[in-house]
């Protein structure tokens, strides 16, 4: 990658199938000691993690992200991916940008959310080549039972009509107990609330996909959950970590919500996941 690339904190990249996928790279002000490869959440977009990679960078890390196809500044349908292993796809040609960028430093994943479930399969499927996973607020499992109608419905138009969007029926205000964090979603512009049948098949399945595979999990991994997460499992979270200890370092915080970097203490959030990298 040329300096005059190296140089742009934003840009465009393309997919293995042509679409125009966004990138945010957030550098430190000194020589980064590592890099942080940031996977987002379902919905979202890479900058709503500002205010986590200042902190990181304030440490000399690097961190760069990339919107989801169907999400943020990204192209694609919202909410929607033709297949899984698209997504993941996808995250093997971020990590090539990465690398790019900034070829000789070390390389971490961190996913939230729907990002936390591609994190946690893209290490098992495809062993990638970094030091660490960290993985918060994970669609291993949603915190509630789908009802069996939703279920079947997604299931059967993923067989006809992959496509179908549906609202996703995101319960807001059990991202964050900070109410300045719901205002600020809820007037993102680059927020959505859809998700298709393909890729609500592909997440759900995944999620006990890995689940049931995580003894296997290759790299260490710090996991965390809020334990009063109304959107996806701290249990399953839980169960993870007991099928892989040797491999896991399991953090659930007490009575925080589903963003756990968007909580009122998240600065503890934040040194928990310094130090861990530290110890790398």
């Amino acid at each position: 990658m040329s300096e005059e690339k190296r140089s742009q904190i934003k840009w465009r990249f393309k997919s293995k199938d042509g679409i125009e996928l966004f990138a945010h790279a957030f550098p430190p002000e000194n020589p980064p000691k590592a890099v942080i490869c940031l996977v987002h959440g379902h919905g979202e977009h890479i900058e709503r993690y500002e205010h986590l990679a200042a902190f990181l960078n304030n440490a000399n890390y690097a961190v760069i992200g990339f919107d989801h196809r169907g999400h943020g500044q990204s192209d694609g349908t919202r909410g929607h991916a033709p297949s899984y292993d698209m997504l993941l796809d996808d995250i093997e040609v971020f990590l090539a940008e990465v690398a790019e960028y900034y070829p000789s430093l070390p390389r971490f994943i961190y996913g939230h959310s729907m990002g936390g479930n591609l994190v946690l399969n893209y290490s098992l499927r495809r062993k990638p080549d970094v030091k660490g996973v960290i993985a918060t607020g994970s669609w291993i499992k949603l915190a509630f039972e789908p009802p069996a109608i939703q279920v079947f419905l997604g299931k059967t138009m993923n067989k006809i009509f992959p496509a179908f969007i549906q609202a996703s029926g995101l319960e807001t205000s059990a991202l964050s107990r900070d109410p300045e964090v719901i205002r600020a979603y809820e007037e993102d512009s680059l927020v959505h609330d859809k998700i298709s049948a393909r890729l609500f098949v592909g997440m759900y399945e995944s999620g006990l996909w890995a689940l049931e595979h995580a003894n296997d999990f290759p790299l260490p991994l710090l996991l965390m959950h809020g334990s009063d997460d109304r959107i996806t499992s701290a249990e399953a979270s839980r169960e993870f970590s007991e099928k892989a200890p040797d491999k896991v370092a399991l953090k659930i915080w007490d009575g925080f919500y589903h963003e756990i970097h968007n909580e009122p203490k998240q600065k503890e959030v934040f040194k928990t996941i310094l130090d861990w990298l530290e110890n790398r």
